[in-house]
């Protein structure tokens, strides 16, 4: 059978929702004398050879395989297999109808140093064979669910899935869980479609593995995302039906490697609980990529000898005290760490795919409260707490974001282990709420591209496209994950609609209107019916219109003739003749932060944008240079502006837009007024102590960093000599470089004990404190009261404190608290800078 026709097979096996089986193996190792065991390359790359040096067995647990079955009968199989079950018919054994069971069961358990075929990493265990998948190796949910449940009630410890499918599934996820609080390991692959990874693997809980080439890099048909968390030998030498041996690939193959090491370890441990193996694992993984976790290849690579001889460590995230020092972890997917005591600080950054939410859950000591700070990639900062079992949301945008943890209570001196689980959620896109026809939202009847998501449960997105001229129109529904399966619908009102899905899930859908006539026209984006859940992903709507354009603007061929712009709002226009020109007039009512673009330019056309003053005097000119928008932006004083366009060429087919956007300005920034900070920040501003960034912002309610803060205090106090300093994190280069040696000297600032400085780092409110204390040279006082309620008397800082306090130069909040180790804005730091100048 092809392989095209062994997968319509599987789809076809039930309503269009399988699971696919996802396969892999090679290996090398000298105790075991199976004579097929240099053609296991596999276990030479997870250095099975040294790990067999340590154990080759565990007969005390038993593991599951949740597949199409085993060849019961398989004599390098048979004296390790145990008991199983037949969910597909219950009054027959589970025997192997494919052939994807057996070469699972042979990585795992063949039988070892037995002079016969090929070794198993466990040369002796337990295995028992459930068959959950037909002949074809196509299922659903509902076996694969029981095969869970019947392999934790019948004594598994560890159950291995090597099969996945794209939809989440509320059941299942149940069934994970139910697993998770017995104890159970599930351990499942990604899939093989070079995609976003399938579940189960996709849950927190269930140890997601991926494969990896024989040159150990990630294989480009290994699905990969947020949810993976280690990878293993893609192609395998294994057990096949009729007593044989042959080679197989894929993630289906690499689970099991994953599985038969957990196997090994737990037999030492049998202590140890599931999620501390899961960890045993991360833990020592042969990273392959950036640092740490990743979303192409986890934690890394699996190192079976490094696993049975690297002891386990309560917190394999330390060092993490700093945020330069943060460690990268999934935003989707449930670990463990520790607190070493209160004092103990765990940074973390993310990376998120999309805008959206984390949602952040603990699993600690009932009696401990664990204060959270995230900073999303935009600099904005948020504080919240979470005791065991409350989820707590953040919001995020695209990029990289940090997560500061600490234990609330910060006088505790013991060890606090901690679990916690991460998940996210796409944003809402702007085009909601329109999931019925009659919200529709109203997309310009013009070519263009949008992007929307599946955000909420039965999600489905409406369009209405007014057309107003005859032409035709091409819409193409695309995605960038294959959870969901596209379904475009398209209808012109008052007439039948047409509906698309002949793809699978991922597949790009497309439907064309040879013909459109005036009126309204529908579209209507959604998923599969099956596929209800909100969905990690986008997809993109792109609609090509084409049609006799009028340009709304004409005439406008003259400076006299302009047309007036309202600031902020879009202008559509043609250059239609070789001889056009279009002008547009805006006035500046104040000082303000002006950004003119023109987007849209269609395709081999270059639009030539010059700026005049009230006067026609030229300011400036732009050129888009083929690319399909161009800008100009700036600081205006108040006045009327006009821009002129003009084109290398005559274009009819699509409108350029044009846009003009206006940011009143207040000392110079465009995001400061109206807040608590201003006068300070105005203040200041005017005395060249602070500046903002190249885009006329002061963000005030950024973190302010250590080498922000130290060239401001040297400003701001005039330090001017200079000491040689040497960090290990800081070149001569560095913007900052001379303003901290200047501080240094003054005494100011000083690195840390690893010879870092950190210049990225955020200050806290008492390092912020610390510093201004430094620079007025006051080193505190002894007597007096803590002057703040989360102050102790044996504080580092709290001799400051009273003398700032004291002195007026220094407050609290509302509540009666310092909040010290909280991270200091922008805005708290000019403010509490401009109350101690003179």
């Amino acid at each position: 059978m092809n392989p095209k026709t062994f997968k319509q097979t599987m789809i076809a096996s039930f309503t269009g929702l399988a699971i696919f089986l996802t396969c892999i193996g090679t290996v090398f190792a000298a105790q075991a004398d199976d004579p097929f065991l240099t053609k296991q390359s596999n276990l030479q790359q997870i250095h099975m050879s040294e790990a067999w040096d340590v154990t080759q067995e565990n007969t005390g647990m038993t593991i599951a395989i949740v597949d199409t079955g085993v060849q019961l009968s398989h004599p390098d199989l048979k004296p390790n297999l145990v008991k199983g079950v037949n969910l597909i018919q219950p009054s027959l054994p589970p025997e192997d109808d494919n052939g994807h069971g057996t070469n699972v069961a042979g990585i795992i358990g063949a039988v070892g140093n037995n002079d016969r075929g090929v070794a198993g990493m466990l040369w002796k265990t337990r295995m028992m064979p459930i068959k959950a998948l037909e002949a074809d190796g196509s299922g659903d949910e509902q076996k694969l669910g029981e095969g869970i449940r019947y392999a934790v009630d019948h004594g598994a410890k560890i159950v291995v899935l090597s099969l996945g499918l794209n939809k989440y599934s509320a059941y299942l996820s149940d069934i994970v869980k139910y697993a998770e609080e017995r104890d159970v390991l599930l351990v499942a692959a990604t899939g093989n479609e070079g995609n976003r990874v399938k579940y189960p693997a996709a849950y927190p809980t269930v140890l997601a593995v991926g494969g990896v080439t024989e040159n150990g890099q990630i294989d480009p048909r290994s699905n990969t995302g947020l949810e993976i968390d280690v990878v293993a030998p893609w192609n395998v030498f294994t057990t096949g039906l009729g007593g044989s041996y042959e080679n197989k690939d894929g993630t289906s193959m690499a689970a099991p490697q994953v599985a038969a090491a957990a196997a090994l370890i737990w037999g030492r441990n049998p202590e140890m609980k599931a999620y501390q193996i899961r960890q045993w694992i991360r833990q020592t993984a042969d990273d392959l990529d950036a640092s740490g976790w990743d979303s192409s290849t986890g934690y890394g690579s699996l190192r079976v000898d490094r696993l049975l001889t690297e002891p386990f460590s309560l917190d394999m995230y330390e060092p993490n005290q700093r945020k330069d020092q943060a460690k990268s972890i999934s935003i989707s997917k449930k670990t463990a760490a520790a607190f070493a005591g209160g004092s103990d600080t765990d940074w973390y950054y993310m990376d998120a795919p999309y805008d959206g939410t984390v949602n952040v859950t603990f699993d600690i000591d009932p009696g401990q409260t664990v204060n959270i700070q995230h900073t999303d990639a935009s600099g904005v900062l948020t504080s919240k707490s979470a005791q065991n079992g409350q989820t707590v949301p953040f919001k995020v945008t695209k990029g990289r974001s940090y997560i500061q943890l600490q234990l609330k209570d910060r006088s505790f001196s013991s060890m606090v282990p901690y679990q916690w689980t991460t998940s996210f959620e796409t944003y809402r896109d702007p085009f909601e709420d329109n999931d019925k026809q009659y919200k529709a939202y109203v997309l310009p009847a013009r070519s263009q591209t949008i992007k929307g998501t599946f955000h909420q449960y039965h999600d489905a997105d409406w369009f209405e496209i007014p057309v107003e001229q005859s032409g035709s129109i091409r819409v193409t529904l695309s995605t960038d994950t294959a959870r969901i399966d596209p379904v475009l619908l398209v209808q012109r009102q008052g007439e039948r609609s047409v509906t698309v899905d002949s793809g699978d899930d991922g597949v790009t859908e497309s439907y064309e209107l040879s013909e459109v006539f005036p009126g309204s026209y529908y579209i209507r984006v959604t998923n599969v019916k099956e596929y209800e859940n909100p969905i990690v992903g986008e997809y993109t709507l792109k609609i090509e219109y084409n049609a006799k354009l009028i340009d709304p603007n004409e005439p406008n061929n003259r400076s006299y003739q302009a047309t007036a712009v309202s600031l902020g709002m879009p202008y559509n226009g043609l250059l239609d003749k070789s001889n056009d020109i279009d002008w547009y007039q805006f006035r500046i009512e104040e000082d303000s932060y002006v950004q003119i673009v023109v987007s849209e330019i269609p395709s081999q056309v270059q639009i030539y944008m010059t700026l005049f003053d009230g006067t026609l005097k030229s300011m400036a000119g732009s050129m888009n240079d083929f690319a399909d928008n161009q800008k100009l932006s700036g600081r205006f004083d108040p006045g009327t502006y006009y821009v002129k366009l003009t084109s290398n060429q005559p274009f009819d087919n699509r409108m350029y837009q044009l846009l003009v956007d206006s940011k009143p300005l207040t000392g110079g920034y465009s995001d400061i007024r109206g807040h608590w900070g201003q006068e300070a920040i105005v203040r200041l501003t005017n005395r060249q102590i602070i500046n903002g960034y190249d885009n006329y912002t002061f963000q005030p309610d950024r973190p302010i960093t250590r080498a922000e803060a130290t060239a401001v205090l040297s400003r701001a106090f005039q330090l001017n000599k200079l000491r040689s300093i040497a960090y290990s994190d800081l070149s001569s280069t560095h913007w900052a470089y001379t303003y901290i040696a200047q501080a240094a000297q003054a005494g100011v600032i000083e690195g840390y004990p690893d010879r870092t400085f950190g210049p990225d780092q955020p200050v806290t409110r008492m390092e912020m404190t610390a510093m201004l204390a430094r620079s007025l040279n006051k080193s505190g006082k002894l007597r007096g009261q803590a002057p703040f309620s989360d102050i102790e008397e044996n504080y580092w800082g709290a001799g400051l404190l009273k003398q700032m306090k004291a002195e007026g130069l220094v407050g609290g909040y509302d509540d009666g608290t310092f909040r010290p180790d909280q991270q200091a804005t922008r805005a708290e730091f000019v403010q509490l800078l401009a109350g101690a100048l003179p």
